[in-house]
């Protein structure tokens, strides 16, 4: 099965996230999208992330009903923090009849020589959505790498927090699945 590797600390999921594993199953030849979430991100503060479990959580009820989307805890079970080589290493070990892809953001891409063993990242098909209109490729020498014509969607899982925190709104920023479970986070 062709599946589409969707990392992240998805802190909280949103919309924008969703609309891109969407596009993805909608447009290239990816049969599932799998949502990994990460326990503890080596490039972010275990202070900023909300518990594992919540977040984890947050993706299920957001995902629940579509048939195209799953997610792991895999990495609950690798040593933290959660590097994405190791990972692939785990899922490519348990699961070795999947043709696995990774999506990502093109921020993530022009930082992907900073990440632990990128030469190992960059073996697999990477699918490349666009954080904003200047999209800077380093690796245009490589095959395997694809810049979708996804639509860029200015959401944030930093800016919903920060909307949560102040007490504004933030529907249509995530799935209504979630919507009054965000809202009636304690501070």
């Amino acid at each position: 099965m062709k599946t589409g590797l969707f990392f992240g600390s998805f802190n909280p999921i949103h919309i924008g996230h969703l609309n891109i594993a969407q596009y993805i199953i909608n447009e290239t030849d990816i049969e599932k999208v799998l949502f990994v979430v990460s326990p503890q991100n080596p490039f972010k503060s275990e202070n900023e992330l909300w518990p594992f479990n919540k977040r984890f959580e947050l993706v299920k009820k957001s995902i629940e009903g579509n048939p195209d989307f799953d997610v792991t805890d895999i990495e609950l079970q690798l040593p933290l923090p959660s590097y994405t080589s190791q990972t692939l290493e785990a899922l490519e070990n348990l699961n070795q009849s999947h043709q696995y892809s990774i999506i990502m953001g093109s921020d993530t891409l022009t930082g992907l020589d900073k990440w632990k063993h990128p030469e190992k990242i960059l073996s697999y098909p990477i699918l490349v959505y666009p954080r904003n209109k200047e999209l800077n490729n380093p690796f245009n020498d490589r095959t395997n790498i694809r810049i979708l014509p996804c639509p860029i969607l200015e959401i944030s899982a930093t800016k919903i927090r920060e909307n949560l925190k102040s007490g504004k709104s933030v529907r249509y920023q995530v799935s209504d699945a979630i919507l009054d479970e965000l809202n009636n986070l304690h501070y």
